[in-house]
């Protein structure tokens, strides 16, 4: 019999539609899935079960008329996201105690459109890695091997997803930082064009490299929550590109994209290094399948290459100066030490230079690859990193450099700010996940959701589900939300 977390977002909201589920129904049985696995896995950093269970009951009030696709369906939001009144630590030591007086605006979003948030999931500290390890909640494991990461930053966001925990997720993405922790976890990651999705109330655009954007298992299931959070809002650094007819849920059911020129490519961009098999094996597939369905594959060079790092590196640096009280710079990780200071170190004369730099580069990128309507390569190098791998030598330069090497593809699409989704179209030889990355045109997020959906349906389908899945069920819970091992 199938249990309540096996429905996608959108068969949630249909059951709550035709009165078979209650938005309360749905948040109890994921909060006890939550109590039961939800640190075995480090989804959360903080669960915050009273306020899910208030707000169900006001989605349950809200009349019929007054619901959109996603309205009453669990849901998490990022650490790093600004969230009012519930304790955002940014994944670090050093705000621990941090309650936010102000929601982002995304989240904002997503409560108007009757999603309930259960908490706020793992990511790495200040969103400086790829994966999710710090000092505030346990390390967000890949739900399909334990001993494996989940990614990052959007580490905890994944984990949750791939083992039941809640249908979808808030993530962000500034180097790859939802489409890594898709492919490692078997997930869809969707990082939106540039300017699609406020980064308000607070902040400066950051160069314009990070995004909030969706993480699900299904294309429908991304597109409905990229709905609701592409909503445009005055005074945002970047213009917000234009919606497809009928918004991007009409986009993924579609599944039309029409005939496209698609570029494939292999060679990482950021770093000189060789490509797991399996990676490769994925891109193929995906490949062999867009071309039976009547699209042109061509061979492309990289848009850039390993020339590029050291003007991304520097502006990484940079990022990393977030705001952190000075009394507690002790408290931050070694790596994130590291690259504020070194990020101290950059005077704005060189800041300048580089950016000015980078965008040559990603202008010489861009005629590369300019007769193509979207652009095929791996997401990541390997298909899956243990926990503890990145730190392993107590290095934090060569962790960061080990970063670059796993994932030389993800940042550069930050750099130029087109739309870009990680999807889970392979596996290894064992059976665990391995993501492709399809890119389309600055702007044209539509067509690239149209193409996802059509590849998914191209692959019957893809919403897998590791072992986990099945370890707890309703009758393995309390229904104080204890979790009981399995018989």
């Amino acid at each position: 019999m199938a249990e309540m977390h096996d429905l996608t977002a959108l068969e949630q909201a249909g059951a709550i539609a035709r009165g078979e589920l209650s938005s309360g129904d749905l948040v109890e049985h994921h909060l006890h899935r939550v109590a039961a696995i939800g640190d075995t896995v480090g989804a959360f950093v903080t669960v915050t079960a009273d306020l899910a269970r208030e707000a169900a009951r006001a989605a349950d009030a809200v009349p019929a008329e007054g619901r959109g696709p996603l309205h009453g369906v669990p849901t998490a939001i990022k650490d790093l996201t600004l969230t009012a009144g519930v304790r955002t630590t940014f994944g670090s030591a050093a705000f621990v105690d941090f309650v936010p007086p102000v929601d982002a605006d995304v989240v904002r979003f997503i409560k108007a459109a009757g999603l309930v948030s259960l908490g706020k999931t793992t990511t790495s500290e200040l969103g400086c890695s790829l994966y999710s390890e710090g000092l505030v909640a346990p390390p967000a494991r890949n739900p399909w091997q334990l001993a494996y990461t989940a990614g990052g930053s959007s580490g905890g966001a994944a984990a949750a997803v791939a083992a039941g925990l809640v249908p979808v997720a808030q993530g962000s993405d500034g180097g790859g930082s939802l489409r890594i922790p898709a492919s490692l976890c078997g997930l869809v990651g969707y990082k939106p064009s540039r300017g699609l999705v406020s980064g308000g109330p607070l902040g400066s655009g950051a160069f314009g490299l990070p995004t909030s954007g969706p993480l699900g298992r299904t294309v429908t299931d991304v597109a409905a929550l990229l709905d609701v959070m592409a909503v445009p809002v005055p005074g945002e650094p970047y213009l917000p590109p234009a919606a497809p007819p009928g918004g991007y849920l009409a986009a993924a059911r579609r599944a039309e994209p029409g005939r496209l020129r698609i570029g494939r490519f292999t060679t990482p961009m950021l770093a000189d290094e060789p490509v797991h098999p399996d990676c490769v094996a994925a891109v193929d597939r995906a490949a062999a399948l867009l071309t039976a369905a009547g699209h042109e594959m061509v061979e492309v060079p990289a848009p850039l290459g390993p020339e590029a790092w050291p003007l991304f590196e520097v502006i990484w640096y940079v990022l990393a100066l977030a705001p952190v009280p000075p009394p507690r710079e002790s408290e931050l990780l070694p790596l994130t030490r590291l690259l504020r200071a070194r990020g101290a170190e950059v005077t704005a004369g060189t800041l300048a230079a580089t950016l000015g730099e980078l965008q040559a580069q990603v202008r010489l990128g861009a005629r590369r690859t300019a007769g193509c309507d979207l652009l095929l390569c791996p997401t990541l190098a390997a298909p899956q990193a243990p926990v503890g791998w990145f730190t392993a030598d107590g290095d934090p330069a060569a962790d960061f450099d080990r970063q670059r090497r796993f994932s030389p593809y993800c940042a550069i699409f930050n750099v130029t700010g087109d739309p870009s989704v990680s999807l889970p179209l392979g596996t290894t030889t064992d059976g665990l996940p391995v993501g492709v990355l399809l890119t389309g045109r600055y702007g044209d997020d539509g067509r690239l959701i149209a193409a996802a959906a059509q590849l998914e349906n191209l692959s019957d389908g893809w919403d897998r589900h590791p072992a986990i899945w099945r370890a707890v069920d309703s009758a393995n819970v309390n229904g104080d939300g204890v979790g009981r091992s399995p018989s």
